[in-house]
Formats: C-alpha cells, sequence, structure tokens
C-alpha cells in the first residue's frame, strides 16, 4: 500500500447508469506491503526507516532486530495476524470492483450498442489485461490498492471509446429504423443496468466495510505502541484519516 486510499468510493459510469459505493474510511500508508510465510514486510525508497520487518512478535528495523516490551512484542504478533487477514479480503474488494465495471459495460454493449459483438470482443480483450494487471497489484501475499484503482480506471477508459460510440450508432440505428423496443430500453437503461449490478455492488460495499475496519483495527495497533525510532518517532505505519480531512484533501 504506497501512497494507498483505502477510503472505497466506486463510481461506475457506462452510459447513464451508475452505482455509488461509498464508505467512510480512508487509511494511507507510505510503505509498499508485502507478506511471506514467515513476515510482514514494509518497505519504501525514500524516508527512514525504508524496511520493517515484523516475525512472530519480533521487530526488524533497517538494519537490526530491536528491542521491545513484552506489550509491544504481543502488539506486533497482533498486527502481523490481522495484516494476515486483511490480505484475501482487499484482494477480493478489487476483483469485485473490476467485475462490477465490466459486467456494467458489458450489459450497455449487449443492450443497446449497434455491434454488440465486436464491443464485447475489445470487452473481453480489456478485461484479460486487467486480470493479469490485478494479480500484480493484489494477491494473497502483495496488495498495492493505488495500483489496482489505477489498473480498473485505465482499463474502464480504454473501452470507453468504443463503447459510447457503439452505443451512438445502435441510438441512431433505432431512430432511423423507428426501433420503438430499443429506443425504449436505452430510455430505462439507468434502471435496467441498476437492477442488475446492485446485487454485487451491496455485497462489494459489505466487503469494503469490513476492510475498513480491518484497516482501522491495524491503525489503531499502531498507534498504541510503545517503541520509538531513534530520534524519538513512532513508526507511523497507517494513518486514518477523518472524513473532514479527505474533504478537505480533495
Amino acid at each position: 500500500m504506497r501512497s494507498a486510499s483505502i477510503g472505497l468510493s466506486l463510481l461506475l459510469l457506462a452510459g447513464t447508469a451508475q452505482a455509488d459505493i461509498n464508505v467512510e474510511c480512508d487509511v494511507d500508508s507510505d510503505y509498499d506491503f508485502a507478506i511471506t510465510d514467515k513476515s510482514v514486510i514494509f518497505t519504501r525508497s525514500t524516508g527512514t526507516p525504508k524496511a520493517i520487518v515484523m516475525r512472530q512478535g519480533r521487530m526488524f528495523v533497517d538494519d537490526r532486530w530491536v528491542t521491545l516490551s513484552a506489550a509491544d512484542s504481543k502488539r506486533i504478533a497482533d498486527y502481523e495476524r490481522e495484516a494476515r487477514a486483511v490480505m484475501p479480503l482487499a484482494r477480493q474488494v478489487g476483483l469485485d470492483a473490476a467485475d462490477i465495471a465490466f459486467t456494467t459495460l458489458a450489459e450497455v454493449a449487449a443492450g443497446f450498442g449497434g455491434d454488440p459483438a465486436r464491443t464485447r470482443s475489445k470487452l473481453d480483450k480489456a478485461r484479460t489485461q486487467l486480470d493479469r494487471e490485478l494479480a500484480r497489484a493484489v494477491s494473497p501475499t502483495h496488495y498495492n490498492s493505488e495500483a489496482m484503482g489505477e489498473s480498473i480506471g485505465n482499463a474502464v477508459k480504454d473501452v470507453l471509446p468504443t463503447l459510447i460510440g457503439d452505443i451512438v450508432s445502435g441510438a441512431l440505428g433505432a431512430a432511423f429504423s423507428g426501433d420503438e423496443e430499443r429506443l425504449k430500453r436505452m430510455e430505462n437503461m439507468d434502471k435496467d443496468i441498476e437492477a442488475r449490478i446492485k446485487p454485487r455492488a451491496d455485497a462489494l460495499e459489505v466487503r469494503a466495510r469490513a476492510l475498513c475496519r480491518k484497516m482501522e483495527a491495524l491503525d489503531g495497533i499502531d498507534n498504541t505502541l510503545e517503541y520509538r525510532l531513534a530520534d524519538g518517532r513512532t513508526l507511523d505505519l497507517l494513518e486514518l484519516k477523518p472524513p473532514e480531512k479527505r474533504r478537505d484533501r480533495d
């Protein structure tokens, strides 16, 4: 999670139909995050410390294992356990978001486009590429929400021109041919697509809220650590931003 916003606000736009998933949660980190069989690892290219390793209640900071109090050793063990629990949930949130986005686009292409087969083919290619990128950004052992969001956004952006052109072509064809049935479907596009994706969007929101609670729990453990760096600073692995600060930042 490098400068990673876990504040999940998903806007899926297809034609004039949209599904909004808003979860009041925003957690940032300056570190990349990875997990191995034995360790939870934080790394960054700038700033100090650059590397932090947690392993079975012990902690390595940059170049040495540090001395922890008994209470901190327990906190580090708790952090490791909670961090491992976050990974599969974060991965599922990313996959669900991508699935909703492409389901929405596919429904539009199938129902309202002038050449749905061609558009579906382009969507399939874009989804295959997205799946490869998501596999790098989100896995059982690695999570980068910034890369995840960029991958989904870029994939949708890449196919929108084709999709919009296909819809316009379909609309013009329906208008000139007097295809009242298709014109009526286009008028009801918002409601039709919303009805199709709402169950998935609701499930995603539940998972997103669960992910936020887990990230907040990690931030809570982070904030209670007694350990201090040589200059007296706290580790500050995560930073939970309340809604009012997020609005000021935006």
